[in-house]
């Protein structure tokens, strides 16, 4: 995206795209399930974690959604909406993004040389000089794309973290988002793998206070929780337990009820087991499993249920501690929480306050959006900004 921005802005200048990955593009191609989630119909800085939210938004407002629908329309790709708003191609899938930002890119001449790793970058009077195995070439203007550390198999393994702290950046804490979460291979939850289902999840702090929720899609597989909703509060949770390591997650099996509606229904029961009723709500073999950890029978009548029982069975179904024991890592992980804030850099052109002639794109700054497109709104806004003021 850079790079064709740097191109339309100045088609004079020389612009040399280096890859270190065997196959460019590979974030591309795996996203959304090999689809491409492209974008979201309802982008803002209230989707964004990491550096402050009035900074993201002044640098997504100059390239939105809009904008990003008819750039790629006009490189032949149209963009459809899916269930909650995620845009993907209409037609084709992840390789047709690919291909037209390819086709964008050699249309303004830019030269990609891959499998290229830049090894090092050296700041000179008239630019930098960057070298790697491959050789190493001088340029006027540099513009960093590396990602941060997750899916470091397509390339981005932190290696650019060192690059811009050799130029004299910070970097703040690094560590996984959109990553599932692990549970002990024990709990009861690993053995449901494969059950999806809607639940809400709560983040809560060590003395009880709500510091984060989210509603949508869990999955529980043999490693632990992974899904939509999972992944949006993983980097939430993983900064508290950092802050403060009581916090804990908190999963409301029936998002619709509350601890006191859950109690008036199965008060209401009458002869109908307990099981029963929530098998009428609940997956089976969750139901079931409720009933165990909750350590009652599932068969008795809800008119039979004792006050501690009742008790039992509401906290379990409505807000059941999670003991989270970590996270599946940056293999796993869609997105780098951390990288270098929005503070040293020029938003107007995405060019460091520290090191001129430097610019940063898409996730080697702290920046990370919520599951659905909210990442690559960012890599398509930043992209802009950094290529057209270099171009320019």
């Amino acid at each position: 995206m850079a790079a064709i921005w740097a191109g339309r802005a100045n088609p004079q200048r020389n612009i040399l795209l280096l890859d270190g990955s065997h196959k460019p593009g590979m974030k591309i191609l795996v996203s959304g399930g090999g689809r491409c989630n492209v974008t979201h119909e309802d982008i803002d800085e209230q989707a964004y974690a990491g550096s402050s939210r009035h900074a993201i938004k002044k640098v997504l407002r100059r390239f939105d959604v809009p904008q990003t629908l008819a750039f790629f329309n006009e490189l032949g790709v149209d963009l459809g909406q899916e269930d909650g708003g995620k845009l993907f191609p209409s037609i084709g899938h992840a390789r047709t993004i690919l291909d037209a930002l390819h086709q964008a890119a050699r249309d303004v001449g830019v030269g990609l040389h891959y499998p290229c790793r830049v090894e090092a970058v050296e700041r000179h009077e008239n630019g930098f000089h960057i070298s790697g195995k491959w050789g190493c070439m001088e340029a006027d203007h540099l513009i960093l794309a590396t990602g941060g550390r997750s899916l470091p198999q397509s390339g981005s393994d932190g290696h650019g973290h060192q690059i811009v702290l050799s130029l004299g950046h910070t970097v703040t804490r690094t560590f996984p988002a959109l990553v599932p979460l692990t549970l002990p291979r024990e709990h009861f939850i690993c053995t449901l793998s494969g059950l999806s289902l809607p639940v809400t999840l709560d983040l809560r702090s060590g003395d009880g206070k709500r510091l984060q929720a989210f509603t949508g899609s869990m999955l529980c597989a043999h490693f632990g929780i992974s899904g939509p909703v999972v992944l949006d509060m993983s980097r939430h949770y993983i900064a508290a337990k950092h802050a403060d390591t009581r916090a804990e997650l908190v999963v409301n099996w029936l998002p619709e009820e509350t601890a006191g509606s859950l109690e008036r229904e199965l008060l209401a029961l009458g002869r109908k087991s307990v099981v029963g009723h929530l098998r009428d709500r609940l997956p089976g073999r969750l139901a079931d499993a409720l009933c165990i950890e909750a350590g009652i029978s599932g068969v008795i009548p809800g008119d039979q249920l004792t006050r501690k029982d009742r008790k039992a069975l509401v906290k379990v179904v409505t807000s059941q501690p999670l003991p989270i024991t970590g996270d599946r890592g940056f293999a796993h992980a869609e997105v780098t929480a951390g990288g270098v804030p929005l503070s040293e850099l020029y938003l107007e052109t995405m060019e460091s306050r520290i090191c001129s002639r430097l610019h940063l794109c898409g996730e080697i700054c702290d920046v990370d959006g919520r599951i659905g497109g909210y990442n690559f709104q960012w890599a398509w806004a930043s992209g802009y900004i950094a290529g057209g003021s270099v171009g320019r």
